[in-house]
């Protein structure tokens, strides 16, 4: 009885969380979400279908290379564009550190563009630059990237549109079962404020997703310095 008053209150709390600071699963505005968002009530998954200890990476399955996306593509020269570093910590919900979890990015190139079949902006390709990369948190939680700003690009979602500068995270959790994917965008971008993946935030979950530009973590004649704190929320029961 007390398990299920717990889980009811967790339930609760966590509908309230999600209300102030995660998107709806359908928002008209971002036209997608029409298409893809659930018509019928999620169903819960059996436990044991997500009871890995950890994500199943290593060190050994990662190149030199894959978190610096300004050299794990050089064919002839240097990527066109403006290096950034952008460094920051996950943490879960009480601020511990989340280690050795595999973070993945994507992003467009500096023209906007990305290497994808699909994508047929008008706009150059850059043959010294793929817009991926991964690397490992260490043992405090804390990554580094190294890549170029992204450029906007129009999408098509409505007339006009155009998406903010912004890369692509996933993020595997504490579990191959725990995943995140988000967008960081950057401050001060004019196209923010037209945008509705990210209108479709509640503004009190907005700024979470706006990197810090960071002089800390700027390279002097190399690449500017942008942070970008992650925290992973667990299950109700992992934050009994």
């Amino acid at each position: 009885m007390l398990f299920e008053q717990f889980n009811t209150m967790s339930k609760i709390l966590y509908d309230a969380f999600d209300s102030a600071f995660q998107p709806p699963r359908l928002y008209p505005e971002y036209t997608s979400t029409v298409l893809r968002a659930p018509s019928k009530p999620l169903i819960p998954l059996k436990r044991a279908m997500s009871d890995f200890s950890k994500p199943v990476y290593g060190e050994v399955n990662l190149g030199a290379l894959d978190h610096d996306l300004t050299k794990n593509a050089i064919k002839n020269g240097e990527p066109l564009g403006e290096r950034i570093v952008v460094h920051g910590k996950v943490t879960d919900s009480f601020g511990r550190p989340v280690s050795n979890t595999l973070i993945e990015v994507w992003q467009a190139n500096a023209a906007g563009r990305y290497i994808h079949k699909v994508d047929q902006h008008n706009a150059p390709l850059d043959p010294n630059f793929h817009g991926a990369g991964r690397c490992l948190t260490d043992a405090e939680g804390n990554y580094r990237f190294y890549t170029i700003k992204p450029g906007a690009y129009p999408w098509g979602n409505h007339p006009n549109a155009w998406r903010p500068n912004h890369i692509h995270f996933s993020l595997m959790g504490r579990n191959i079962c725990t995943r995140l994917v988000t967008q960081m965008y950057f401050p001060g971008d004019p196209l923010l404020q037209y945008d509705p993946i990210f209108l479709g935030v509640p503004p009190q979950g907005r700024g979470l997703l706006i990197s810090q530009f960071d002089l800390s973590l700027t390279e002097p004649n190399f690449a500017l310095g942008y942070r970008f704190d992650i925290i992973l929320r667990g299950t109700p029961f992992e934050n009994k």
